[in-house]
């Protein structure tokens, strides 16, 4: 099994070699219950996302990421932010990749499926957000959350 570790600010870590473009989504049921996966990789909880393929558009990503690690058929309906700290690295040591972060972190809405686990998600679960402050996150993904639980005017750029 591949997996990942993220850095931040360690200057122990091992130097990035690529930049990939990725998109993480914060679905929102109308229980006011966000969608949660339990990654394969490092083990943390997450909310769905990866990489943008080329010819795909950061929209169609999205709900594609999210239908493959969770699911659930979604629609896209905002932004959060942009993420890409130089500090986060992640590192894929299956093929010894280390990412610079770079991350856009929208906001949808479910419009069909079942939470179902993936090759990438050993657990998906709608989770009340007061739950979520409890689980074990990556430091960019608690941070990601903060902001949209923090339903800012506008979107952050990091």
């Amino acid at each position: 099994m591949a997996r990942r570790i993220d850095y931040y600010g360690d200057p122990n870590a091992p130097k990035a070699n690529s930049l990939v473009p990725s998109v993480n989504v914060v679905v929102e049921n109308d229980n006011g219950e966000i969608l949660m996966i339990r990654r394969t990789d490092n083990d943390n909880w997450a909310v769905p996302g990866g990489a943008i393929d080329l010819g795909e558009s950061v929209t169609q990503a999205a709900v594609r990421e999210t239908k493959e690690e969770t699911g659930i058929d979604c629609e896209i309906t905002g932004l959060v932010g942009i993420y890409s700290d130089p500090k986060h690295l992640i590192h894929y040591t299956s093929n010894d990749e280390v990412r610079q972060e770079f991350s856009i972190l929208l906001t949808a809405r479910p419009v069909g499926g079942v939470p179902t686990p993936s090759d990438e998600s050993r657990e998906v679960h709608w989770m009340e957000p007061a739950h979520i402050r409890a689980l074990k996150l990556d430091r960019s993904m608690r941070l990601r959350l903060d902001h949209y639980l923090e339903k800012r005017d506008r979107p952050v750029v990091i």
